[in-house]
């Protein structure tokens, strides 16, 4: 199989699945990335702009859709941070800039001016609280050899240090801090500046919610708000076409199925999330080039709410889209759809037929199942176990090399800061910061999954990656050993990476590849038999 196989796909196969979208050239690498920054031209932060107006941002409009914040639960459409829950000071900020200083005085001053925001003129709190500082008889959170650290931050404008100070002030529940931070932030990030700005505007919106709410309480500061299914798929597939990191996992998973399926008549592929069904599309063209004639395909297509919503229907669509690209290329295919959330899969859900041979895909899923710190059940756990009992011939992982999954929050913000950060470089990098589509591909691809991150808690956080060293070991106590990738699917995916910008890195450790931004590993993948 030649390497166009897996991500060429003819232009009538692209009209099955995506919508008719502005080319992108995933080529552009701008001349100053080895300078440390981003994007064509330097962009002020300007005011802070809550995400519900910010398809109004001057010569940012976005197409026809409102462009806002989506925040999802595992069973649900995406949600929107209410605006009204807190107050936008952009304009009429409580802090002069005079007050930006280390003096005592001056503290005093920044606090009486933000009592008279956030309690009105008659509370005395702000009085006794000062009172308390300047007597040494208050320990607080953010002691007295850090405020002027932190002001020397918001001075500055170093958005990333003041989002950590916030975080800090959230996490130990020091709220008159964490809301002057708040304050500050707010004219500090921008969902059209640069990269640690738009990050740091989701990131703002995720601790407004944290404080705001906690537990099953969370969902009353939120509200549901997603763009039209249409339009949500157009960004979805301009994320797939200006980033690698999809393409990589669909690619490298392809091609360790398509490896160990060379010799088989009968094929089952059961998809844990099936999505749209693009990834099967160039195993499909594959399979049909194979010497012989192609194998008999069978997919089993496990959905979920989100993907139903994006795709616009059922997974009556998928099934009748892959069944058409089957006849044109002359597959012999089955389609068996299994309309439930990977959490709810039973044995008797996957129609397992003797005499075929079978591949498990686990792409970018696992993640969203509760384990043991959870749910006594341990769905991730649970559906090792039985794909295990499957005795399947492979069985393909691929997940964001991310450590959010039982990690304290304060751990868990830095890591979800330095994660995504990388992507937004990379977004910077191929998408030009003035492309009109580039805030509601961030805001609604990638934003929703940082609130979740930061903003919930328990069962409401479905964001829960694990890095792959801990998958390793969920799958070899469930029963597995490594099921090594192929030299042709490294090089592939090298071929792949010539199109895209150079900062890109491709790894292979232990049986596994590792794509990565310059030194952050992002996603990983890898395959697995049965031992």
């Amino acid at each position: 199989m030649s390497n166009s196989l897996y991500y060429q796909a003819k232009r009538e196969i692209d009209a099955y699945f995506m919508p008719q979208c502005q080319p992108l050239n995933p080529q552009l690498c701008y001349s100053n990335l080895s300078n440390g920054s981003y994007g064509t031209s330097k962009v002020s932060p300007g005011q802070y702009s809550t995400l519900e107006s910010s398809s109004g941002i001057g010569s940012y409009l976005m197409h026809s859709s409102t462009s806002t914040l989506s925040f999802a639960s595992s069973e649900s459409p995406g949600s929107l941070l209410d605006s009204s829950s807190y107050p936008d000071n952009a304009n009429n900020s409580p802090v002069s800039n005079s007050c930006v200083t280390e003096d005592m005085g001056d503290l005093r001053c920044k606090l009486r001016e933000l009592e008279s925001v956030m309690l009105g003129p008659d509370s005395d709190i702000i009085d006794g609280y000062c009172n308390m500082i300047e007597s040494g008889s208050l320990v607080t959170p953010l002691e007295m050899d850090s405020w002027g650290k932190v002001i020397e931050m918001i001075a500055r404008k170093d958005v990333k240090q003041v989002l950590v100070a916030c975080a800090r002030a959230v996490v130990e529940n020091d709220q008159l801090v964490a809301q002057w931070l708040m304050d500050e932030l707010r004219q500090m990030v921008s969902v059209s500046g640069e990269p640690i700005q738009r990050l740091g505007a989701y990131m703002l919106e995720g601790l407004v919610a944290k404080q705001a709410s906690s537990g099953s309480s969370i969902y009353k500061a939120l509200k549901s708000k997603e763009p039209a299914s249409a339009d949500l798929l157009s960004y979805m597939h301009i994320l797939f076409e200006v980033c690698p990191y999809i393409k990589f996992g669909y690619m490298s998973a392809n091609g360790a199925i398509a490896e160990a399926m060379k010799d088989e008549r009968r094929v089952h592929i059961i998809d844990f999330q099936i999505g749209q069904g693009s990834q099967w599309v160039t195993l499909l063209q594959a399979f049909a080039s194979r010497p012989g004639g192609a194998p008999h395909i069978r997919i089993t297509g496990i959905d979920d709410s989100y993907s139903a919503y994006a795709r616009g229907g059922g997974l009556n669509i998928v099934g009748q889209r892959l069944s058409r690209l089957a006849q044109a290329f002359k597959v012999p295919f089955e389609f068996h759809a299994v309309d439930i959330s990977g959490c709810r899969v039973q044995l008797k859900d996957l129609g397992v037929r003797r005499g075929e041979a079978l591949a498990v895909n686990f792409a970018f899923m696992l993640h969203h199942m509760p384990d043991e710190s959870v749910s006594t059940e341990n769905h991730r756990d649970r559906l090792l176990r039985l794909v295990r009992g499957l005795n399947p011939k492979v069985v393909t992982l691929v997940e964001q090399e991310c450590n959010t999954n039982t990690a304290s929050f304060l751990p868990r913000f830095l890591e979800t800061m330095d994660y995504y950060m990388a992507m937004f470089e990379s977004m910077d990098v191929t998408l030009p910061r003035v492309h009109k589509y580039r805030i509601n591909v961030e805001q609604h691809c990638l934003a929703r999954d940082v609130v979740n991150l930061v903003a919930c808690e328990g069962a409401e956080r479905v964001e829960r990656h694990e890095l792959l060293g801990k998958w390793r070991s969920r799958f070899t106590m469930a029963g597995f050993k490594p099921y090594p990738l192929s030299v042709l699917v490294n090089s592939t995916i090298k071929t792949l990476l010539q199109n895209y910008c150079n900062s890109y890195r491709l790894e292979e450790r232990d049986g596994a590849l590792y794509l990565g931004w310059m030194n952050r590993d992002l996603v990983a993948s890898c395959a697995w038999q049965c031992s």
